[in-house]
């Protein structure tokens, strides 16, 4: 590892300065949104702008690649999120901040397709596996680095809005520095949703309702944060703990994974989720038990989707699992889209509580309709399942069709070797 990590340090830097850049936006709107006195609906719609951007670049993304190539798009999206992270303090309009975030979640989201393509052609088959598990430690160490930044900070100011365009900025020198050849770009057409359902209903409805509790972490952690009255340190704090249980908590969900019935676990990972919702429901006053609880469910919720790809994977045929996995991120996509809105209506009916009881009622209903699912197919054998790859939620189609390739042809190399 310490060797990919040397090779492609410039890389993974700036990749890394992307999501620092990244999470401070979006864990300091939640508290300044409060300061400007914005009601929870205004900043669950801001929330929800960048999902909606987001998604949306992911479908455009590709096509301005093909036409412009890798440098302009990533140097057009660049200077447009450094700009528009500096408008945030000066237009303090919460229809304005939607509009901001909307262009903002767009521009990250082709951002991403781009560092990932690089990333991805600067490994070999033989690096790919570490490489990819390097990058899932720099996406989730990047966000929590943001989190201690929001902490050392005044939300109030202008200071925390400039260093996240900064950080952007500055993201360019490495990243466009470091590697010297364009690298190739083929994107994949989705499967048609009826057929992908079709072929997995769990993994479908799942990946929806997991970029619901996906949103809810992301986008309003920070505004729950406010409602029930956090400091800005604590705020920040509680926040990382959601990435922190994920990287922590990824690999061994992964290890099992491989060894037994995929649907058992994800009801299971759903079922530990929702317990530490519900615990985060009944003690949300309780700054100690929120931790706990975050860490619980981003450690639940985060591996679950990789899982629902995995799980979906061994039905498909190789050929057919890049086009699957850009279906199922269009999916989860569309979930987080709507997770802000709800969680937003939830935190006014239910006050703080109401953030952990949408999280609860998504996680839960995940376990039920596993369950379900389970009286009306058979599982595959263990021996006949694809191998699993540890993918966080909102990589793009490049890193996750990279991560399932890589997969089988390791699970390839070790049936040969037997």
């Amino acid at each position: 590892m310490l060797k990919i990590i040397l090779s492609l340090w410039a890389l993974l830097l700036g990749i890394g300065l992307l999501m620092v850049g990244n999470g401070v936006q979006g864990t300091l709107l939640g508290v300044r949104g409060d300061i400007e006195g914005f009601s929870t609906f205004q900043m669950s719609v801001v929330m929800a702008g960048y999902f909606a951007g987001f998604l949306g670049g992911s479908r455009a993304a590709p096509d301005m690649i093909r036409r412009v190539g890798h440098v302009r798009v990533f140097a057009a999206l660049g200077s447009l999120v450094s700009a528009a992270l500096i408008l945030f303090p000066a237009i303090t309009d919460p229809w304005a901040w939607t509009m901001l975030r909307v262009l903002v979640g767009f521009c990250f989201s082709g951002l991403y397709v781009t560092a990932e393509s690089w990333l991805n052609n600067a490994s070999s088959n033989e690096t790919r596996g570490q490489t990819l598990s390097a990058y899932m430690i720099v996406q989730m160490l990047g966000i929590v680095a943001a989190q201690a930044l929001v902490g050392l900070g005044d939300p109030g100011g202008w200071i925390l809005f400039i260093v996240p365009s900064v950080l952007v900025s500055v993201a360019f020198t490495p990243i466009l520095l470091s590697i010297s050849p364009t690298p190739p770009y083929d994107s994949t057409k989705p499967l048609p949703l009826t057929a992908l359902y079709r072929v997995s209903p769990l993994g479908c409805v799942g990946m929806f309702l997991l970029g619901g509790v996906f949103a809810a972490q992301f986008g309003m952690s920070a505004v729950f944060g406010t409602v029930a009255g956090l400091s800005v340190a604590h705020i920040s704090i509680f926040v990382s703990t959601f990435f922190i249980g994920a990287l922590a908590l990824q690999y061994p969900l992964g290890w099992l994974s491989d060894r037994m019935d995929r649907r058992v676990l994800i009801i299971g990972a759903a079922g530990l989720g929702a317990l530490a919702a519900l615990l985060g429901a009944m003690f949300s006053g309780n700054f100690a038990v929120l931790l706990v609880s975050g860490f619980l469910v981003g450690g639940m919720s985060n591996p679950l989707y990789s899982l629902l790809l995995a799980y979906t994977n061994d039905f498909l045929d190789l050929e057919d699992m890049a086009a699957a996995s850009g279906g199922l991120i269009f999916i989860n996509g569309l979930g987080a889209i709507a997770g802000p809105l709800i969680t937003g209506w939830m935190l006014d009916m239910f006050g703080p509580s109401g953030f952990f009881l949408f999280i609860l009622a998504l996680l839960g209903a995940i376990m039920a309709y596993g369950v379900w699912r389970m009286t009306q197919r058979a599982a595959p054998a263990v021996d006949d399942t694809g191998a699993y790859a540890p993918v966080a939620q909102g990589s793009s189609a490049v890193i996750v069709d990279a991560a399932w390739e890589y997969a089988a042809d390791a699970a390839a190399e070790e049936e040969e070797g037997d």
